[in-house]
């Protein structure tokens, strides 16, 4: 009995690992346009581009399920759909192209010290000793964007993006480098944790919730916000998703209207849009949006393709 339980176990495993390797992205490159959401997702890791003049490039950057420290993964096929649909696409007779740039590998000195938890001490006090993942990961960005500049893109054509941790990287390089870019598109940025959700935002209120922050766990309060102060003091015109319903910023993000050149798009406090439910998809299955965290990997994410376009074409005229 024991041999066999031991079996299924193991077979549980092994599925599992299989399933991640299938559905794992963990390289840089351009995505190739799909013309169905469902079409297969395919990467030319080629770095190479005709009339870079002519092109439009988004630089997109993936999540984080640890804050500081090094990751397996990269990204998800189902959060790629959407991207994979916008490339291809014109605007004002330059094509879009988007490239993905995986960050998995980097890590904070004070993650490389501590682990995963070494952020989430209570004892830690701050300031961050040292270099941290999210500052790497701001200026491996921008050594991607100088690449692409010196294959001859303008940077008035090279834009920011990315989900989640990867949405907040967004916001803190063009709040410090907004001259070296067109823009940024920031999806349901946040790399704190779930703070909506633990905090009970909703319930007790935004200062409330914040005080208990930052009595638990004062560095990363204190370090949350001098990252926010660097971002509102760049002022960057950038184009910003959140959702009520996100348990991670959802509900602490409201900050962002402050800030003048800010363009934030709330999305439906429902799991919809426009009325539209919503599903994502993966190599070989979809299902309903369990999470609104990743509503933007759902094909609802759609509806906002063209406000996208119409931002991109505003930075560039």
């Amino acid at each position: 009995m024991k041999k066999f339980l031991a079996l299924i176990i193991l077979s549980l495993i092994l599925g599992s690992s299989v399933a991640n390797s299938v559905e794992s992205i963990k390289k840089d490159g351009f995505l190739i346009p799909t013309n169905k959401w469902k079409d297969k997702i395919k990467i030319d890791e080629k770095f190479e581009i005709k009339k870079p003049k002519d092109k439009i490039i988004i630089i997109y950057n993936h999540g984080s399920d640890g804050n500081d420290v090094k990751l397996k993964d990269c990204f998800w096929i189902r959060e790629l759909r959407n991207w994979a649909q916008l490339a291809g696409d014109k605007i004002n007779g330059k094509e879009i192209m988007v490239y993905i740039h995986c960050q998995g590998q980097l890590e904070g000195d004070l993650g490389a010290k501590l682990g995963k938890m070494g952020m989430w001490m209570k004892k830690w006090k701050g300031p961050y000793p040292g270099t941290s993942k999210m500052d790497r990961r701001v200026e491996g960005n921008l050594e991607v964007v100088k690449k692409f500049t010196n294959l001859g893109v303008p940077k008035k054509q090279i834009f920011m993006s990315g989900h989640s941790c990867g949405g907040w990287a967004t916001l803190r390089l063009t709040a410090k480098y907004m001259n070296e870019v067109g823009g940024g598109i920031s999806l349901m940025p946040g790399c704190f944790w779930n703070l909506s959700k633990k905090y009970k935002v909703k319930k007790v209120g935004y200062e409330k919730a914040m005080e208990k922050f930052h009595k638990k766990y004062p560095g990363m309060a204190e370090w949350r916000q001098a990252q926010i102060d660097i971002i509102k003091k760049g002022n960057a015109p950038i184009l910003i998703f959140t959702h009520p319903m996100d348990h991670f910023e959802g509900l602490t993000s409201d900050w962002m209207d402050d800030v003048p050149n800010f363009k934030r798009i709330l999305i439906s406090e429902k799991k919809k849009i426009n009325g539209k439910s919503c599903k994502t998809a993966g190599s070989n299955w979809e299902e309903p949006l369990i999470k609104a965290h990743i509503i933007d990997y759902a094909d609802c994410f759609m509806h906002y393709h063209p406000l996208i376009k119409e931002y991109i074409a505003s930075r560039i005229e």
